[in-house]
């Protein structure tokens, strides 16, 4: 390729994105701004408030609970992320600028790479719990949890900064139109007027090891878990050990089923589809997450009693 037509199609690539949104039906607009701020109020509110409530009671300050704090802590800053961008686009055309759109995506690819390692290391912590409660705190030690987080953050780092590196070579010159609600690696890649097969080896490799590795981890610890409770004699005791992990059991199935079904299923699935698959795992999760651990765990119960009463007093 000459030097002019390097140029040519340097000074064609677009400065500006379009995000089309979830829809293009004007009936639909109005409606759906405000289910999704009133989805992004309550998933602010769950996520942030079980943040303080965990903060403001030592009785709380448990590995189980550090993690359930990043958990937390991730969905909050995930929801931030993606709704408030989203929004704009059912009240007005949602212009994005380049760099705006390269900062939403390494966020959006950051917290969900964090997701599925914190969910990961919460399974652990719950394999911990039932099958070695003599060794717990030993095998989950205040230090154990800190290198866990440690590494959780730095896979997203790692993974994020994949995409983004691997993006910014790219010139988008064949459109500007983004057939999403938020800059997602796939749709960027069909604007792209350069060869993507490194971002598409990229892709490969960031989704298969942040799949492979917490999917092994999840079905290992729970096949050990379920051995170690089905091995309990008294019925009281199986029930404790199931409560115990339920909550999460039924988060990870929640995130993991969400996102299999998004990448999982046939190519001939319509981009609406994806979109609306998609909305399972970037945005309903991060709201339900706060009241799966909460509903039924009497731990936060007593912790909002104690809280609430606190304030009742000061």
């Amino acid at each position: 390729m000459t030097y002019e037509k390097m140029a040519l199609r340097n000074a064609s690539s677009v400065k500006e994105f379009i995000l089309l949104g979830l829809t293009q039906q004007p009936e639909l607009q109005l409606p759906l701004f405000f289910l999704f701020l009133g989805i992004y109020v309550v998933s602010t509110v769950g996520n942030l408030g079980l943040t303080v409530l965990i903060v403001l009671n030592p009785h709380l300050h448990t590995p189980m609970y550090y993690f359930l704090f990043n958990l937390s802590l991730t969905d909050l800053c995930y929801s931030s992320v993606i709704i408030p961008r989203m929004l704009v686009g059912f009240v007005k055309q949602n212009i994005i600028s380049h760099a705006e759109c390269m900062t939403q995506l390494f966020f959006f690819a950051f917290f969900v790479i964090d997701e599925c390692y914190i969910l990961t290391a919460m399974a652990y912590d719950r394999y911990a719990a039932i099958c070695k409660p003599l060794l717990y705190h030993v095998t989950m030690s205040h230090q154990v949890c800190l290198l866990m987080t440690v590494g959780v953050y730095l896979m997203g780092f790692a993974g994020a900064m994949s995409h983004i590196v691997c993006m910014l070579r790219l010139n988008f010159c064949d459109g500007n139109i983004i057939n999403h609600y938020v800059c997602d690696v796939l749709p960027l890649l069909k604007l792209s007027c350069t060869s993507t097969s490194i971002n598409e080896l990229v892709v490969f490799i960031v989704v298969g090891v942040n799949v492979i590795v917490p999917s092994l981890t999840l079905f290992v610890s729970y096949t050990l878990i379920l051995s170690n409770i089905l091995s309990i004699h008294s019925a009281e005791g199986r029930s404790k050990a199931f409560s115990t992990c339920g909550s999460h059991v039924i988060a990870v199935s929640l995130f993991f089923g969400a996102a299999a079904f998004m990448y999982l299923k046939p190519s001939s699935a319509s981009v609406d589809e994806d979109k609306v698959s998609t909305i399972f795992y970037t945005i309903l999760g991060p709201m339900l997450n706060p009241f799966i651990y909460s509903v039924r765990n009497k731990d936060v119960h007593l912790a909002l009693r104690k809280t609430l009463k606190k304030r009742r007093f000061t």
